[in-house]
Formats: structure tokens, sequence, C-alpha cells
């Protein structure tokens, strides 16, 4: 019989190479999945009997997440990962029954998105220098929020997936599915000045294989969504905001100040990337919350 180690493996391979996950993705179902099994030793289940996980341990496991005061989406997010790979266990017919589909995910109270108002995002994207990698920063920045895309997305831009003729932007989005998103003006101005003074002199520093990513690091090397997040985080820094900012942070953004200019729901979608019209519609929650904040400061009766 197969440990679930070796069915780990196949999983990942699966989340990987059929449903296109990125490997952030990836990471998190394997330390999900991992965590569980572990526990489940400790209750003294077998590893290769997955037929050993009833409901009744799931919801021992479920227990002492709560105990130790794990957050709910926390908790939906490990509970989803296990699903998913049970679920793979029955394609594979190495177990009859998913156990997981006994056990309700706990509700989530909706989260309004961060983001950030017009003085901040503006005062963000004048923060970086002319330096080579300041170039790069403030074409990194620009992007994101001009944009909306995700910093996954960002870091696999090439450099033929921006047309400076049209000002679009071809997008590889979750699930290996492709968008194309207008650049603005700002942004591509930050982009081209990258292109012709920055991104030679930085691929000319270092001692890297030739490649077409569009952005590079300081040896001139592909640049990774995790070096992306630390460059924003020193920006962040600088700017000294209370909020907590991230590369979505700046996806937010975008989609809200699109919202409060009077674009439409489908068309951000569409920028977006979402697949669902429903998690779009999150953002209406915080234009409405502006609507009211305007109504109750300027009504006398309010």
């Amino acid at each position: 019989m197969t440990t679930y180690i070796t069915q780990l493996e196949q999983f990942m391979r699966y989340l990987s190479v059929e449903k296109h996950a990125s490997l952030h993705t990836v990471n998190n179902y394997r330390a999900d999945i991992e965590r569980f099994f572990m526990f489940a030793k400790e209750q003294g289940v077998d590893e290769v009997s997955f037929s050993q996980v009833s409901t009744i341990l799931i919801r021992t496991y479920l227990a002492v997440l709560k105990e130790e005061k794990y957050a709910r989406r926390t908790i939906a997010r490990r509970i989803a990962s296990l699903r998913s790979f049970f679920r793979f266990l029955c394609r594979e017919e190495v177990i009859a029954d998913n156990p997981f589909n006994y056990v309700h995910t706990p509700k989530l109270d909706k989260k309004l998105p961060v983001f950030m108002d017009i003085a901040e995002i503006n005062a963000l994207l004048e923060l970086p220098d002319k330096t080579a990698l300041g170039k790069r920063d403030a074409a990194i920045l620009e992007l994101l929020y001009a944009t909306g895309i995700r910093v996954s997305e960002l870091a696999g831009l090439s450099i033929t997936d921006v047309d400076l003729a049209s000002s679009f932007a071809l997008i590889y989005g979750k699930g290996a599915k492709e968008r194309v998103v207008p650049v603005g003006r700002k942004a591509l101005s930050a982009v081209i000045e990258y292109l012709q003074s920055s991104r030679p002199r930085l691929r000319a520093a270092g001692t890297i294989l030739p490649h077409d990513t569009l952005f590079v690091n300081k040896n001139g090397g592909p640049l990774t969504d995790r070096s992306v997040r630390r460059i924003l985080k020193k920006y962040v820094d600088a700017l000294a905001i209370k909020k907590n900012i991230s590369p979505h942070t700046l996806r937010h953004t975008f989609a809200t100040h699109l919202l409060n200019n009077g674009a439409d729901l489908r068309t951000v979608q569409e920028l977006l990337g979402h697949v669902n019209l429903s998690t779009t519609q999150l953002y209406t929650h915080v234009t409405k919350e502006r609507i009211k904040s305007v109504y109750q400061g300027a009504h006398p009766r309010a």
C-alpha cells in the first residue's frame, strides 16, 4: 500500500500540471495537508490507511484548531485543502468516499478589502528615485496600480507581454487563463524608461544566462514575487502608513478606484481576471461604505 506521502506528491503534481496552480498555492496545500497528517498520526492513524480518517477525527482536529485560536479563515483554508486532497484520492480510487464532504467549513465574516486612498497611492508612487533600481521599482509600482494584476502575474511577465505601441499587457492568470489589460500612460512611461535605461544596466551587471523576463533583480536575474513584496514593503515603511499594505492591496486599490469613478462591475471583473462576478462584488461593499460616509457628511439631517 502507498503511504500518504506518495499520494501527496502525486497530488502536488496534479495541482501544478493539471490545475496550473502557482508555487505559492502548491506550498500552502502541502503545508495544510502535512499538518493534518501529523495530527492524525498523533491520534493513532496509520498513514497507509486513509479509511481511518473519519469525520470524528476531522471534527477533533477542528476543535484543536479552535482551541489554539486559529482564525476562521485559516481553518477554512486548511479544510478546503484537505477536502481537495481527499477528492483527488477518490478520483484515483484510493478511497471510496471523501470524509471531508460531511464536515462544514466555518462560516467566514465578510472582510472588506484594504485599499489606499488617492493621496496615499500618489505618495507611494513618487518614492522611487532615479537610480537603475529606482526606475525598476517605479515601473513595478505603477504597473501594479495601473493594471490590478497579481504579484505572481507581474513576476511572470516577459518583455514581449507588454505591447508598448498599443498600451496593452498580456497577462497569464490563475488556471493558465489569459487576459489582456490596458496599461495607463504613466505606467507605460515608467515601463519604457525602465526598459531603455535601467534593465540593460541591471542585466549587464550580472552573469545570468539570457532571459526575457520583464523585471530583473540587481544581478540581472528574473525578479521573484517574494522580491516584489520586499520592494513594496521598503517603500511602505518609508511612507509610514499604518495600513497593512501588500501587492494585493494595490490590486484592491485599483478595483476600488475604478468603481468609485464610475466603472461598471463587469469591466472590473474582466480586468481583474475573476471567474465569478460575486468575487468582484466584494468591492461594491467598499464603494457603498464610501457613499454612506459622503451622505452622512453632506446631508444636514443624515
